[in-house]
């Protein structure tokens, strides 16, 4: 069933557990009473039809268009509501989970099994923060600029930025079916049964509220970053022509004097330290295709071709300090 704005916030929750976590992560404290959801919403300062979009695409398990819902929703909730759900599963329940795992073992007893297993869990929590990182300081960083009405410059778009958001969510999923397989295969017969099963269903809930999230990135919150997007480029595009022409006119001769982008620069840094193209995707968060790209672009503009010569370059142009570089 899908809700409307009339209906009772008290009835979300009896209709679908799952929604408790929808509505802390929008801000809306409990206690609302036989308020509606608009009364709810609005008493919070929540965008209605925000709450109802990311309720209902929920309750529906994805199954609603997406095209339909990014149109009337706003982004800007959207990113809010993203960033809190972010700080749960970071501040609050992978660290809840590993209590749990700990209190369910013997930690005096010198089963490396143990530690292994917790190790593993720790490397998953790590994999799940370096996720959520990236898409704080680069997803939610370019979207604020299109909320700003600005269209970046020097940027590979969201499409981009997407395709390795999307690239992480199948390495999340893949990981949390391992973690859950070590536990129930190899874990200690003599850990507490009881609170180690309690601990398997609380990651069996993670991994399905995680799942939730991540699809829910993929398909609204896409979508409505893509209309976003296509708006600010229009609206950029009705600029004056003169306006248009001198912009252009600089970004030429930007490119004839051989000015790197800050983009570019940081390439340039990463290979003088040593790193290598699938490295230096892996730290700036893009492709390799793109780093390769980068590296044309970068030759093309300074002439310089060898990793020695840039090393020249970054340490004359002030790019990096000397004792960066592995002599």
């Amino acid at each position: 069933m899908l809700f409307t704005e009339n209906a009772q916030m008290s009835d979300l929750i009896h209709d679908d557990y799952r929604l408790l976590q929808v509505i802390s992560r929008f801000g809306v404290s409990l206690g609302f009473g036989d308020k509606s959801i608009s009364e709810a919403c609005s008493a919070s300062g929540v965008d209605t039809t925000t709450f109802l979009a990311v309720v209902n695409f929920i309750q529906s398990e994805g199954r609603l268009p997406v095209e339909e819902l990014a149109e009337e929703v706003s982004v800007r909730e959207l990113v809010r509501y993203l960033q809190r759900s972010h700080s749960y599963f970071i501040d609050f329940r992978l660290p809840a989970i590993r209590r749990k795992l700990i209190e369910a073992i013997d930690c005096s007893a010198k089963n490396q099994i143990t530690f292994l297993i917790l190790k593993f869990y720790d490397e998953y929590a790590a994999e799940v923060q370096r996720h959520m990182d990236y898409e704080n300081t680069h997803i939610h960083t370019y979207v604020q600029l299109l909320l700003d009405g600005k269209v970046p410059s020097n940027h590979e778009g969201y499409s981009e930025l997407a395709h390795q958001h999307h690239d992480n969510h199948a390495t999340l999923s893949k990981s949390s079916h391992e973690l859950k397989s070590i536990i129930i295969k190899y874990y200690p017969s003599d850990s507490d049964t009881q609170r180690l099963a309690d601990t398997l269903m609380d990651i069996y809930i993670m991994e399905e509220d995680l799942f939730t999230h991540c699809h829910l990135e993929d398909t609204l919150f896409a979508e409505a970053v893509h209309a976003l997007e296509r708006e600010v480029r229009c609206r950029a595009g009705k600029d004056s022509d003169a306006s248009t022409a001198a912009a252009n006119h600089g970004r030429t001769e930007a490119e004839s004097s051989g000015e790197l982008s800050d983009r570019e620069k940081e390439v340039i840094c990463h290979v003088v330290r040593g790193l290598s193209n699938k490295e230096i995707a892996e730290k700036m968060f893009i492709s390799a295709n793109t780093v390769m790209t980068h590296r044309r672009n970068i030759a093309r503009k300074t002439q310089i071709h060898s990793p020695a010569g840039l090393t020249i370059y970054a340490i004359v142009n002030g790019l990096i300090n000397l004792d960066e570089i592995k002599l």
